[in-house]
């Protein structure tokens, strides 16, 4: 295995010393000694990738020296747009390293949301017209590799992207952690919510531990899952699945459950949630600040208000709760109101560390919840 600090020194030998990008579990170790080493301005954890591309794009122009752009390889449907219209030598030809995590790579067990990206991301990066190389556990020539993404960057002026395999590199947990003291887990307060609010409520929960942490509880309770629809990829996207939802559904009260990070990738859902104003629309941020399912690494999320702007965006009501009867006394009152209704729960990173996965396939997942809405 690759030590983050000798892969992270060599980038930095290499001037690679600015970096952009959304976190991945398997670099969460670099993401980690990076974020552990570097100066945050210089290490900027974006909504989502095209952001990233984005900032790199201009760290380039100002001076003239490309930057590092980290990603889970889902994130490469993040860049399309940026890639083809931006960096690509056919727009504005401007460089930058894309570090790519290899979710789903095929011969390899993983999760079934992964597999399709990890089927393509070779042949992605090359209809992108990206050059790679491939980096595992067992490489040898880190610097060589480096240092051929650097000259062909130089001589063509275009992006070149490091392709990370499973277990490349060696464990490294974040140290800069910021700890919090609010009463209540992210898993305490999903159980709290999804206990509350009925057995008639439909919720669509949000990719990761969020959605876990529910399948667990309902097998613990025996309560089914028929109820919920665990979005477990499609990150940023769970609030417009259940705005779907909600417009065809008027007399069913829709629960999303949100992350802090997921709803900051794409928050240009707020305004066209509030814009129809489904009146059945309850949307629920757990705000941990944090990635948790990524290694930690954290997100602006308690550096910003989301009341404030779901209120700027339309909705007609907001609220923030940190403990476990705020909670219950907006969910008794939201239940009366007219959505869009938001509500902010702030709740400390972490998760077990026996939390499973669940067992229920996402086809099997599918059915049964399209089953019981058809009730």
């Amino acid at each position: 295995m690759i030590k983050p600090e000798i892969f992270y020194n060599t980038l930095k030998n290499h001037r690679f010393d600015t970096f952009f990008g959304v976190p991945d579990s398997l670099l969460k170790a670099i993401c980690a000694y990076i974020t552990d080493n570097t100066n945050p301005k210089q290490n900027v954890i974006t909504a989502n990738e095209g952001n990233a591309l984005g900032m790199a794009a201009g760290h380039f122009l100002a001076t003239n020296n490309p930057a590092v752009v980290y990603m889970q390889n889902s994130g490469l449907g993040n860049i399309v747009n940026p890639t083809t219209s931006l960096t690509d030598p056919q727009a504005y030809s401007i460089p930058a390293l894309l570090i790519v995590g290899w979710r789903g790579e095929p011969g390899v067990k993983d999760e079934p949301q992964h597999k399709k990206m990890g089927e393509i991301t070779q042949q992605q990066l090359e209809l992108l017209g990206i050059p790679y190389s491939i980096i595992h556990s067992e490489s040898q020539n880190i610097n060589e590799t480096i240092q051929k993404a650097k000259e062909f960057m130089r001589t063509n002026n275009s992006p070149y992207a490091l392709v990370i395999k499973k277990n490349t590199f060696e464990a490294y947990k974040l140290q800069n952690n910021t700890n919090t003291n609010f009463e209540l887990s992210r898993e305490d307060a999903v159980k709290l919510v999804s206990d509350h609010i009925g057995n008639e409520a439909i919720i669509v929960s949000t990719t990761g531990k969020t959605s876990r942490e529910l399948f667990e509880h309902r097998v613990a309770t025996n309560s089914g899952h028929h109820r919920d629809f665990l979005t477990i990829g499609c990150m940023g996207h769970a609030s417009s699945i259940a705005l779907g939802i909600a417009l065809t559904k008027p007399n069913k009260k829709i629960y999303c459950f949100d992350g802090d990070g997921a709803a900051i990738m794409h928050m240009g859902s707020f305004p066209i949630i509030a814009d129809l104003a489904p009146e059945n629309f309850i949307h629920i941020i757990f705000n941990n600040g944090a990635h948790d399912s990524v290694g930690g690494q954290p997100t602006v999320a308690h550096e910003i208000n989301f009341p404030q702007i779901a209120l700027a965006s339309g909705y007609k009501t907001a609220f923030k709760a940190q403990d476990s009867n705020q909670i219950i006394k907006y969910l008794n009152q939201i239940k009366d109101m007219k959505g869009p209704v938001f509500l902010e729960i702030l709740v400390n990173k972490g998760a077990r560390k026996d939390l499973g996965r669940p067992t229920k396939t996402p086809i099997e997942n599918k059915i049964a919840f399209m089953q019981n809405l058809q009730k």
